[in-house]
């Protein structure tokens, strides 16, 4: 299922609910930027979220979260996960998401819509992807992502396998 989300709004279930700014700050120079917190509000009334399941203290938008030191991706994903992953290794984040969902898990990921890369079409595809129009804003002045982003669901009910 595909769908388009403007990136200058915020998003409700079934569609656009009111313009906002979405407030990005910079966690790391290159591959690490917090969530935009009206998206995150959205998404959250619409999945209530149990689990960060890659953030640090500071821009944990759950109460449970996996840090860089316990590794998420060692850790057993359950419940309603948010996955907002660094963008080096995306892959393996990616690949998490996906077994979980199959395990159980509803994972919600802000990723950066890369339909060019082998991680896209072999997990991202799997899921709900919904296309954010334009490009989320950093705050703090950093200016817009320099990259598309999209919101993939990974639900255990919708997921498909190859060959199906």
């Amino acid at each position: 299922m595909l769908s388009e989300l403007d990136a200058g709004k915020v998003l409700k279930r079934g569609g656009v609910a009111k313009k906002g700014k979405f407030a990005w700050h910079s966690a790391s120079a290159n591959v690490e930027w917090s969530t935009p917190q009206d998206l995150f509000d959205a998404l959250d009334s619409e999945f209530r979220f149990t689990l960060d399941v890659c953030a640090t203290a500071e821009n944990a938008k759950c109460g449970a979260f996996f840090s860089p030191d316990q590794d998420g991706l060692s850790q057993v994903w359950r419940g309603v996960c948010w996955m907002n992953p660094p963008y080096r290794g995306i892959a393996a984040w990616m690949r998490k998401a996906y077994e979980s969902a199959t395990a159980g898990a509803v994972v919600v990921c802000l990723i950066p819509a890369r339909t060019d890369t082998r991680w896209w079409h072999e997990y991202a595809m799997r899921g709900e992807v919904r296309f954010l129009r334009g490009r989320l804003s950093f705050g703090d002045g950093q200016g817009r992502a320099p990259f598309p982003s999209a919101i993939v669901v990974f639900r255990p009910r919708q997921l498909t396998l190859e060959g199906e």
